[in-house]
């Protein structure tokens, strides 16, 4: 084997591992922004339900 040989198969030998890294980076990050999106909706809401028992 040549160096360039080795050196193609090492590089489609890394390809299937870095997708699946890619992917999991990708769905991972969609979660947790989805999770920080909703604890602030959340906390906006409670503000306002004790704005509204203050008033009262």
């Amino acid at each position: 084997m040549t160096a360039w040989e080795i050196f193609v198969d090492v590089s489609l030998s890394l390809v299937p591992p870095l997708l699946v890294g890619g992917i999991f980076y990708v769905i991972m990050r969609s979660i947790l922004r989805a999770d920080s999106k909703e604890r602030e909706v959340y906390s906006q809401i409670e503000a306002e339900e004790r704005a509204k028992l203050e008033k009262k």
